[in-house]
């Protein structure tokens, strides 16, 4: 069935979402680069994009930063595109204050990584949630990346947090498709669990969930369209051939610490300028070889 429903009937948040890099000219986000971004993920019908997540290097962001670019998203977006702005931080008060943000500048919905850093115990991480999903009648999204985070979101947490009016459903990117499984199972059908993994989103999707918020929709969003289509009208055959169509691209986006590579490829494919921000430094030599290789055969360059 159909994902949950947050207050005012709100849109549901089944499908293809793509975690959008956030491009850089020298020190400053480079907007004419993200419209031409938009366009692109427009064009290729999925059916929305993440600003700011993990992928937009929400980290080293300022708040104005964080503030304008998602803004300016809703904005190319508006009619178009769902937008699921990342407005999550390991400050409870600071996401409270960037998720009322993404409300009144128009943003569908907001996703909301586990506190990173201070490692919250569950109650801690239920709180966290609980006390967002009170304070912005927005619907959110809850995400576990225990990699990044240095937490794991536990399913009893998961389905308390499934409760709550607002909380509509969890990116998953535990890798745990055991995890993902006692999600769905415990949160019921109409609670949203999203692949946070690229490569896992066909067996994510087979166990029952909806969509995914993918790196990998940066440069081939048609493709990854196809494949949760496919999934969700139950063609394996199909999705199973746009899985492997993408699977070494995805491969590849692990050469090292994403979105180093998706930036890098991007580049060369001249749809951004290849820069990031310190801490993160560009593809060494021989990762940059081959994931030109890569990209080469898939035919994107």
């Amino acid at each position: 069935g159909p994902c949950k429903k947050a207050a005012g009937g709100n849109t549901v948040f089944e499908g293809t979402y793509t975690a959008l890099v956030t491009p850089f000219n020298g020190a400053e986000v480079d907007y004419e680069a993200l419209g031409r971004l938009i366009e692109m993920q427009i064009k290729a019908g999925v059916d929305g994009v993440v600003p700011c997540g993990s992928t937009g290097e929400s980290a080293t962001l300022s708040h104005e930063e964080h503030e304008r670019v998602i803004g300016f998203t809703v904005e190319k977006c508006k009619g178009k595109l769902k937008v699921i702005a990342g407005t999550g931080s390991n400050s409870t008060l600071e996401s409270v204050k960037l998720t009322r943000f993404a409300k009144e500048n128009g943003a569908d919905a907001a996703l909301l990584i586990a506190p990173y850093y201070n490692k919250p115990t569950q109650d801690g991480l239920y709180a966290h949630y609980a006390h967002l999903a009170e304070a912005v009648d927005l619907p959110q999204i809850v995400y576990n990346i225990p990699g990044r985070s240095g937490v794991n979101i536990a399913v009893e947490t998961t389905a308390k947090l499934s409760k709550l009016k607002n909380v509509v459903g969890i990116k998953e990117a535990s890798g745990s498709l055991d995890q993902v499984t006692r999600t769905v199972e415990a949160c019921g059908p109409d609670f949203c669990v999203l692949s946070g993994d690229d490569s896992l989103t066909l067996p994510i999707m087979a166990v029952g969930g909806k969509g995914v918020i993918a790196v990998i929709g940066n440069i081939m969003p048609g493709k990854l369209s196809e494949l949760v289509k496919a999934m969700r009208v139950g063609d394996l055959k199909a999705a199973q051939a746009a899985h492997y169509t993408m699977l070494p691209v995805m491969r590849a986006m692990g050469l090292e610490t994403n979105p180093i590579p998706v930036k890098a490829a991007m580049a060369m494919m001249g749809l951004i300028s290849d820069g990031l921000r310190l801490p993160l430094t560009s593809l060494t030599e021989g990762n940059r070889a081959e994931l030109k290789r890569v990209l080469g055969a898939a035919g994107l360059l």
